[in-house]
């Protein structure tokens, strides 16, 4: 447990960190604003509930994936191949400054 909350502790900090990057704020308004836009998306076309709206978009953009959701309408099989190919992008420049800040953090 308190391995936990010193990992938890440093990746704050690494948050915090990340934060003061103005690169790193234009990434995290972009990534919430997909999300937003995904979820909203979701929830309107295919008729899902927020939530696994949301749990879906989240997964999609960190590359996990939703093993038991898939798309049916044609018009939400291709934003989903939009969706995947835009938001990873942005997902993973996100964590890249994330990590950099984490990097930095541990050399001082």
């Amino acid at each position: 447990m308190i391995s936990f909350l010193l990992t938890l502790k440093r990746l704050l900090s690494g948050l915090w960190r990340a934060f003061k990057q103005k690169n790193f704020q234009t990434l995290f308004v972009l990534v919430m604003i997909m999300l937003a836009s995904g979820t909203l998306f979701y929830v309107r076309e295919e008729g899902i509930s927020a939530i696994d709206a949301l749990y879906f978009c989240v997964t999609t953009l960190s590359m996990v994936g939703h093993p038991s959701f898939q798309p049916q309408t044609m018009l939400g099989k291709i934003f989903t191949m939009v969706y995947i190919i835009a938001g990873t992008g942005l997902f993973l420049g996100m964590v890249g400054h994330i990590s950099y800040a984490l990097i930095k953090q541990s050399e001082k």
